[in-house]
């Protein structure tokens, strides 16, 4: 297949060009009839065309006056799980001043960058028949001054670009099978954990996976943090505390293109809530995750991962309706 990143980053992007003309005509060329987006909750399925214009596209444009489309990752490549075929992943925001509500979130009337985690299938057609999208509206409720969760974990903050800028359309792709292999291999090991370090095998050192200076940039309710050390005390302690037997890893796409990987599950960790997690008291409760990770690999250190939690869903497994809470 020839490079198929072009026209899916192309039609993205114009769908938020005010110089577009022929919307309905650029959403037919690049959308299936019968395309399937899931989108982070509330929005959750869309089915069809026309269903993912008026519940997603439409809403967004209208909550976020003259928005635009910012691409930070933009990566492509052939899907190593079931069901195969070639994806993009992307994390990108959507910008523009927060003038009407979004899917419950109330307005700010300022600016604010909502950030999202995007994974596409492109058919041989050049157009997306599936899509899996986590929109982080628990940071845009920060954003907004709404935040209904206590700030106990990270830093929360804009996403940032990757360090080297060269994060859309990567141009030495073929290093990406080996920029996924130093990828799956860590998450292989991280399955298994100390419990009363947090650490799990292999991660730092020389012959760790992790870079020293490593930086982990999370979603919403948990921030960003710093060094593996960062790392463990403002996300992993708090989380496995709460969640000791969380199994991760149950992918439907996993894909490396140059120094990039991403991988993502729709959902892709089960577990139980075992104890109190950022103010929710233990339920007990079998829960699930879904999950998107992006990394920046170098000389086959880790050095960025940015991800992507539909965090919203979580609490409301855990009974917490988030959006009916915001301040």
């Amino acid at each position: 297949m020839s490079d198929f990143r072009h026209a899916p980053h192309a039609f993205l992007n114009a769908i938020f060009d005010p110089a577009s003309s022929n919307e309905k005509d650029l959403f037919s060329r690049h959308l299936r009839d019968d395309v399937i987006f899931d989108v982070a909750c509330p929005v959750n399925r869309l089915q069809g065309r026309e269903a993912v214009i008026e519940e997603f596209y439409t809403p967004l444009k209208r909550a976020l006056t003259n928005a635009r489309r910012r691409d930070e990752i933009f990566i492509g490549g052939p899907n190593r799980r079931a069901p195969g075929g070639h994806w993009i992943a992307s994390v990108t925001h959507y910008l523009g001043n927060f003038d009407e509500p979004l899917f419950g979130v109330k307005q700010s009337g300022h600016l604010a960058f909502l950030r999202s985690g995007e994974f596409y299938r492109i058919e041989a057609d050049g157009r997306i028949s599936e899509a899996k999208i986590i929109i982080d509206l628990l940071d845009l409720m920060r954003q907004a001054g709404r935040f209904p969760l206590p700030h106990m974990l990270g830093t929360e903050m804009l996403f940032p670009g990757p360090a080297t800028h060269d994060g859309i359309l990567p141009k030495d792709q073929a290093d990406g099978e080996k920029t996924l292999d130093l990828c799956e291999t860590m998450l292989a090991d991280l399955k298994a954990f100390d419990p009363e370090t947090f650490s799990s095998k292999g991660q730092t050192g020389d012959d760790g996976y992790w870079h020293d200076d490593m930086l982990w940039y999370g979603p919403g309710g948990i921030g960003s943090n710093y060094r593996w050390s960062g790392f463990e005390k403002d996300h992993r302690a708090a989380f496995l505390t709460a969640f000791p037997d969380r199994v991760g890893g149950d992918h439907y796409c996993r894909i490396g293109d140059g120094n990039y990987a991403a991988v993502s599950g729709w959902p892709s960790m089960t577990m139980t809530h075992r104890g109190d997690y950022l103010g929710v008291p233990a339920t007990g409760k079998s829960l699930t995750l879904r999950v998107m990770d992006f990394y920046r690999c170098a000389n086959t250190k880790i050095m960025e991962n940015w991800v992507m939690l539909d965090y919203l869903d979580l609490f409301h497994q855990m009974g917490r309706d988030l959006i009916a809470e915001q301040g």
